[in-house]
This record gives structure tokens, sequence and C-alpha cells, in this order.
């Protein structure tokens, strides 16, 4: 089934005409539980990986206690995040000759690992010949709210404007029309106008806390947001116009609940990144081996 999110409630560039400029083109994944094969775009779900090919294991030889346990010594195997095929997601920005990308990072990622940053790998799906039977288990220690479940996706393109990511230079006249705004419908900016929340490709990140974007170690210059990997798709505000409409009741136009207690999927990967926070990955597309950061905070 697909995932359709609503128009916007009100027109955003006819209201805020500064922001058409700053307008970004975002994927919504939309993961919702299931069995994905490792031919499939997934997100937790099995990877495309070349039975040759060494499974990537986390620098760090070390990790923090867990809940009374004692620290984990030794390497740990990655977990997979995402994993997207450019015939799913035709505006996937990958390098030349690559139509997969895959996303891994270390279950320890928001828990003290010093050398948490996650793996970004691009390939040619055509090129990869016999697959893994299976991923390394992960250690028994490791913290399972950082593991994604495997989840199938539903990509669907949609536009972001920026909330935190506002220049400064615009943001007091802006403000004050956002407000006069809420006031006047119940719209909160960032709540229900802004970016798309939720696991995501490009557009801008969904922070939680300020935003910090990495500059490129390479050749200094700001990198580009890849993906956002957030605890939930919507919260109790923002379900109000980030519910799929497929997620809302035929009749009565209210959310379903579903397995997880929630309003819809909202956490059907399982995740809870500190506190209802998110994990962002960034990318310097300037350079040719184009450099990874990440970023995470929490509510």
């Amino acid at each position: 089934m697909t995932r359709t999110t609503p128009p916007r409630p009100v027109d955003v560039e006819d209201l805020f005409p500064e922001l058409v400029a700053l307008r970004r083109e975002a994927v919504r994944l939309h993961p919702r539980a299931g069995e994905p094969s490792p031919s499939e775009s997934s997100v937790g779900g099995p990877l495309l990986w070349p039975a040759g090919e060494p499974w990537p294991l986390c620098p760090s030889t070390s990790h923090p206690e867990q809940w009374g346990q004692s620290a984990t010594q030794g390497p740990v195997p990655m977990v997979p995040v995402v994993q997207i095929h450019r015939k799913d997601v035709p505006q996937l920005a990958a390098p030349a000759g690559a139509d997969l990308l895959q996303v891994l990072w270390c279950p320890f990622i928001v828990d003290g690992c010093p050398t948490a940053t996650p793996r970004v790998i691009w390939r040619s799906s055509a090129a990869v010949g016999p697959v893994v039977a299976a991923a390394p288990s992960t250690v028994g220690t490791a913290p399972r709210d950082s593991i994604p479940a495997p989840c199938v996706v539903h990509p669907e393109p949609v536009v972001d404007y920026p909330s935190w990511d506002i220049p400064e230079e615009l943001s007091p006249a802006l403000q004050v029309r956002m407000e006069e705004l809420e006031a006047r419908t119940g719209l909160w900016w960032g709540y229900h106008l802004a970016e798309a929340p939720g696991i995501k490709l490009g557009g801008y990140p969904s922070w939680t806390q300020d935003p910090c974007w990495p500059d490129c170690p390479s050749c200094g210059q700001a990198m580009d947001h890849l993906l956002t990997v957030s605890s939930g798709e919507y919260d109790g505000e923002s379900y109000r116009t980030w519910l799929p409409l497929e997620d809302r009741d035929s009749e009565t136009g209210e959310e379903r609940e579903d397995a997880t207690g929630g309003r819809g999927a909202h956490r059907a990967a399982r995740l809870m990144i500190g506190d209802a926070g998110g994990v962002y990955v960034f990318e310097c597309r300037a350079c040719p081996d184009r450099p990874v950061a990440h970023h995470w905070d929490c509510s």
C-alpha cells in the first residue's frame, strides 16, 4: 500500500513567500512492520550484502555497560538501518555507477560509543553476486531501541520547509506571522507545516534540538543531509498533518491504532533514540569519496 501525506491545510508559500527559495525535496520512507527481502528497500531489513565481503564492525573495541551488565569488549557488528534501491526512490542522489544505498550503524550509537559514525555504502546492485545468508548476530548487551525492527517502506516525495534552519535575518518577521497563524488556526509551524518528521531521505533534518550541521573534514564545506532516522514517524501533536491518509479512518478522519499501541505506525521500527530524538546522517557530495558525519539529539 502506498502512503500519502495530506496536503498542508494552508498555502505555505502564499503565507510565507520568503521560504519559497528555501524549500527542499525529501522522501518520507513510511516504514511499516514486515518481512522485507535483501532485494527490497527496507528499514532494519536484510541487506543485499556480497557473500565475500566482510561485514562492517564498529571500530571501537569497548562499549559502555547497559542496564547493569558489564561493558561489551571486542568488535561489535554494525546493524542495518536502511537499504534503498534507486528503482524505488528515483530521487536518490547516488554517485555514478551506483543504484543502491545501505546505511549501518553501531547499536551503541547513542550510548557512549566513541567511534559511532554510521557506515554509508553506495554500490551497484547488479554487481553484488551471491548474497550473505544472514548478518552477524548483535551482541546481547546492545540496546534494542537503537536497532531498527525489520520494516517494508513506502517512499513518498514531499516538500520540506525549514523551522530550526530558518536564517536568522528572516526569523523575527516570520515569527510574528507564524504566531498569528497559530492563534488563528491552531497550526504550529514546526509541528504541522515545516519539515516532515520520521525516517526520511533529504530535505531538512527533523531536529529535536538546535541544528548542528557538520563541515566536511576534507574540503571544509557544509555537508549535505542524507538521512534522518527519528524515533517516531509523528507524535501526539504532529500527527494532525503528517499522518498519512491511508492510516486514517475513512469515515471519521481520525487515526487508527495498531499493535504498537500508538497512533497508526508511529513507531513501526521500534526505535527510541535518546528519549524520542533522532540520528542525522550527512555526506559531502563535493568530495569524490563522500565523507560521512552524523549528529544525534534527544527531546
